[in-house]
């Protein structure tokens, strides 16, 4: 089914990126970037189908060449911490076709981003056995009307009350500030965009007589009770495809189940709660006492059963002081209260859960590859000395320090890799209480990990004695059923499947 997907990125020359490395990769291209002289060369890389440049009216026409026109940003931004690109990457709907994909694809991109003024370098990858994504790369520089770069920021003078420009003696100029020459970098944008995409989306599933629809906004913001998944990684998302389980995988399978219990609860209780509404709307219903009566004097065949069944209500009704309609209705708002709670609480924990197995998931790497990192930091250092010194043999020194770093690197790439990737996770979700002297907290971690899992049990617990609440309550919907409808009484479905479709 359709899923929506949409994430917004910087290309920042700062974090030791490139708008033609990034360029080349999407599109599967070789491409010199001028900049710095790199060669950036993915022609054997797969799963491209489709690329293409869209223009806004004022950009010159050469730049409908990639190589062009992403050395032209890497030429016009000087700053060594430049924005240079933003991407935006948005899955594309299963139930469309490629080429619909595609003509969908060039009509958001063209009528939300090219019509505002930004250069758009589409493409669009194929996976998974035909899940198709789009990559889209956008320059963040205006075009002037003359088809030259304008500046990012223009400067404004500050004004005194009357109107004046106000002197500042120190700096011995003008007091002014920097204005944004355009609003792309708002941050109301991401919704915005997000909301459009969607918006296109549905127009085209609705165009090409598909009745799936997605939705931008969050689970919590639908107000859908179900836990959202965790995401897996290239490195556990390949493992998995090749039929590897994997924590993350099995983090993901877990909340599955969990959701679809959630689902069919929350279904189960709606559909009880409209038929006591219903039931209650009657003139002159008949008492819950006048009911279990006629359960406990019904002849026929079958009149144990009955008389079995009846005393199971009745202890029910008795167990829970219910002697009118409107006390089984109370009891089901009760229990659909219980029920919002225990959701409610359940999805609390078990994104915590999930948030502390990930922590512990990283600081595995991190604790466990850290000697690694010590002893090709204490190499580097090495080579930064040498590189200051001088003399006859200085050269030599720094080749060598700089080839013993590298090498070490090379041979421990993979566990450096992993290293690096968990202390950034690391410092991103620990932030000031991120120490890279000290190891990452992980008995505290653990403690509460196990600490959230017996209350995740406890929890099922009460989900399981409220299900087994429900199942007795739907005893009592059929019998009340067979009196009011004058009905013959139907055998009781056995299985959860046919229970399910009886209600």
């Amino acid at each position: 089914m359709a899923i929506y997907h949409l994430s917004i990125s910087i290309v920042s020359r700062g974090k030791g990126k490139s708008a033609v490395a990034a360029a080349a990769y999407r599109a599967a291209e070789l491409i010199k970037n001028e900049y710095d002289g790199i060669i950036h060369d993915y022609t054997r890389k797969g799963g491209v189908v489709h690329t293409g440049v869209l223009l806004p009216a004022q950009a010159p026409g050469e730049f409908s060449n990639r190589a062009l026109l992403w050395n032209a940003v890497e030429k016009t931004e000087k700053a060594e911490n430049a924005q240079l690109a933003r991407e935006v990457e948005f899955s594309l709907p299963l139930e469309l076709t490629r080429e619909q994909n595609i003509s969908l694809a060039h009509d958001f991109v063209q009528r939300t981003f090219v019509s505002a003024g930004m250069c758009a370098d589409i493409c669009i990858h194929e996976k998974d056995g035909g899940k198709l994504h789009a990559h889209v790369l956008l320059t963040m520089r205006p075009i002037n009307d003359n088809g030259a770069w304008g500046g990012k920021q223009k400067k404004e003078y500050i004004l005194d009350r009357d109107g004046n420009k106000i002197y500042d003696p120190k700096k011995r100029q003008y007091k002014c500030r920097s204005i944004p020459s355009t609003d792309w970098n708002d941050r109301g944008n991401a919704e915005i965009w997000r909301a459009a995409w969607e918006e296109y989306a549905n127009a085209a599933l609705e165009k090409h007589g598909n009745e799936a629809r997605i939705n931008h906004r969050s689970y919590e913001r639908q107000g859908v009770e179900i836990i959202p998944s965790i995401k897996l990684g290239v490195a556990a998302h390949q493992m998995e495809k090749r039929g590897i389980r994997t924590e993350r995988g099995d983090i993901n399978r877990e909340i599955e189940i969990t959701n679809n219990q959630i689902r069919q609860l929350r279904a189960r209780m709606n559909k009880l709660a409209v038929w006591l509404k219903e039931e209650e709307a009657n003139t002159k219903p008949p008492t819950l006492a006048d009911v279990l009566d006629e359960i406990f004097t019904r002849k026929g065949q079958s009149a144990m059963t009955h008389i079995r069944n009846g005393m199971e209500v009745f202890n029910f009704l008795y167990s829970n002081d219910i002697r009118e309609f409107a006390d089984l209705n109370n009891r089901v708002n009760e229990m659909n209260r219980n029920l919002t709670a225990t959701s409610d609480e359940l999805k609390k924990v078990e994104r915590r859960i999930k948030t502390l197995k990930e922590h512990l998931y990283q600081s595995g790497f991190h604790k466990e590859h850290r000697p690694l990192k010590r002893q090709y930091d204490r190499l580097y250092s090495k080579y930064e000395a040498a590189k200051k010194e001088t003399g006859l043999f200085a050269e030599r020194k720094e080749k060598k320090a700089l080839d013993a770093a590298s090498g070490f690197f090379e041979a421990n790439r993979a566990e450096l890799t992993l290293f690096i990737a968990a202390e950034k996770y690391l410092r991103e979700h620990m932030g000031k209480h991120f120490d890279p002297k000290k190891l990452p907290p992980i008995k505290e971690w653990e403690k509460e990990l196990a600490e959230k899992t017996a209350v995740k049990d406890e929890l099922y617990v009460d989900y399981y004695k409220l299900k087994d609440d429900i199942t007795k309550i739907e005893k009592i919907q059929r019998s009340v059923k067979e009196i009011l409808h004058n009905d013959e009484p139907q055998p009781e479905r056995t299985t959860t499947r046919k229970r399910a479709i009886e209600i």
